[in-house]
């Protein structure tokens, strides 16, 4: 593989540096050491924290890959930076949910951790200006974000994820309780996960102890996120 280099910074998000390749076709991702919730209105500098979304991004992306889910994911540069492939991004974020929790919980008024049957596909416009409206697949059509049959490609791609994720996790004694997902399109028009995978983006519950070991210790103020973060690497790592 030719030797990528590292571009002009094209964008800085809530959790990454996005940077330009001398590939017209690679990003370069720089994870940051920062944590926020609620859309952004909360935000905290957590030393640390890059080397853990990385990694375990990395991780999850690689093995999705050996299961044959189409992704993004190049390869990992260092503890903080990672090369993907890049990608015309959906508007779109899909929620997958297996147990009830969150948002879901609290709206439904339903017991947490409820077990969902079947599994509940959410979809939310990505826009946190609008704090994430819910969308329907007639408003996704009537605003054109994508056609029927792009929504049901959509949902297959979240379904293989979470059927490959929810084994995986399990091997850790781990509950993959809900995730959410973005996509794009790459240079030919193939349909990519994308994006990250990682505690920042999924809840996880240890299925002894009934403790979150994700970003809801942020959300919530209940403990300290590297901690939870460095336990689940450390149980992906024993795989």
């Amino acid at each position: 593989m030719v030797k990528i280099e590292q571009g002009d910074l094209l964008i800085t998000g809530k959790a990454k540096a996005v940077y330009a390749t001398s590939d017209p076709e690679v990003i370069w991702l720089h994870h940051l050491d920062q944590a926020t919730a609620l859309n952004g209105k909360k935000k905290s500098k957590i030393v640390g924290k890059a080397y853990y979304t990385n990694a375990i991004s990395s991780f999850l992306f690689t093995y999705l890959s050996q299961h044959h889910v189409p992704n993004h994911f190049i390869q990992q540069l260092s503890d903080t930076d990672s090369l993907v492939k890049r990608l015309e991004m959906i508007k779109v974020e899909i929620v997958t949910r297996n147990f009830a929790a969150g948002s879901f919980q609290r709206k439904y008024d339903v017991p947490q951790m409820q077990p969902l049957k079947p599994i509940v596909q959410e979809f939310y416009l990505k826009n946190d200006a609008l704090d994430d409206p819910s969308l329907n697949a007639s408003q996704m059509i009537a605003l054109g974000l994508a056609n029927e049959t792009e929504i049901q490609a959509f949902q297959q791609i979240a379904q293989q994820v979470n059927t490959h994720l929810v084994e995986l996790f399990d091997q850790i004694g781990i509950d993959l309780v809900d995730f959410k997902i973005e996509l794009g399109y790459d240079a030919q028009h193939n349909l990519l996960l994308a994006d990250e995978l990682s505690p920042d983006n999924m809840r996880l519950v240890d299925r002894q102890t009934h403790q979150s070991l994700d970003k809801d210790v942020f959300r919530q103020n209940t403990g300290d996120l590297t901690t939870v973060y460095a336990e689940i690497l450390d149980r992906l790592k024993t795989i």
